[in-house]
């Protein structure tokens, strides 16, 4: 396991009830993790300041929540933040996003499993990403799909998560360090240090092999 760049506060370390409490639903629910917050924990006010905005934006709010599940993780396979890419939001699976729709993300666009609205809503995430440029057909799309409060939540939560993640991206955290043993919110392959480690392993195993014997191991 790696070891971060900027310490972890430990729970135990913390006399706060109602932070302590903030853990312990990162514990049980993710999105974020523990980690991470442990990280932010070293300063309260942007524990809260990130903890009050996930749920108000993120987790509730007034866009569709997958949506927003959907806009983060093509945030994180386009920062190569790991660490956020590996987390996958508990609501939003009971709003009926599965596995196979993280998968086209990239080139979503040119995918069949995403509707009107949520290539309306990746290409924003990817304007905001990328720093394109954007042009009235652009914003006609978005305006016909979403009003311009959902236009205000998305986009800030694109922006706050982006932003979030490429800073994570520097640290070198990893799950299952901070309040280990529960699968909340994990991708599969990840849920415990067990399954995320042989996952890694095996996929520093793949980088490491000739593209040509990658390829007759795929046939």
């Amino acid at each position: 396991m790696t070891k971060p760049r900027i310490s972890y506060v430990h729970p135990t370390s913390v006399n706060d009830e109602a932070m302590l409490a903030e853990f312990d639903r990162c514990r049980r629910e993710g999105t974020p993790r523990p980690e991470s917050q442990a990280i932010r924990a070293h300063v309260p006010a942007v524990f809260w300041s990130f903890a009050n905005s996930w749920r108000d934006v993120f987790k509730n709010g007034i866009a569709d929540h997958a949506i927003k599940e959907l806009c983060r993780i093509y945030v994180s396979r386009s920062v190569k933040c790991e660490y956020c890419g590996n987390q996958r939001s508990m609501k939003a699976a009971h709003q009926g996003i599965v596995e196979d729709d993280y998968r086209d993300l990239i080139n979503f666009e040119s995918s069949s499993r995403y509707d009107e609205r949520q290539k309306a809503a990746l290409s924003y995430a990817e304007a905001i990403t990328w720093d394109l440029s954007t042009d009235d057909k652009f914003w006609e799309r978005l305006h016909r799909h979403f009003s311009e409060p959902e236009l205000v939540e998305i986009g800030y939560f694109v922006a706050l998560t982006m932003g979030q993640q490429r800073w994570l991206r520097t640290l070198d955290i990893e799950h299952h360090q901070i309040l280990p043993g529960t699968e909340a919110s994990m991708a599969p392959g990840f849920e415990n240090a067990e399954a995320l480690r042989r996952s890694k392993e095996a996929a520093d195993y793949w980088a490491k092999k000739p593209a040509s014997k990658a390829s007759e191991a795929a046939e």
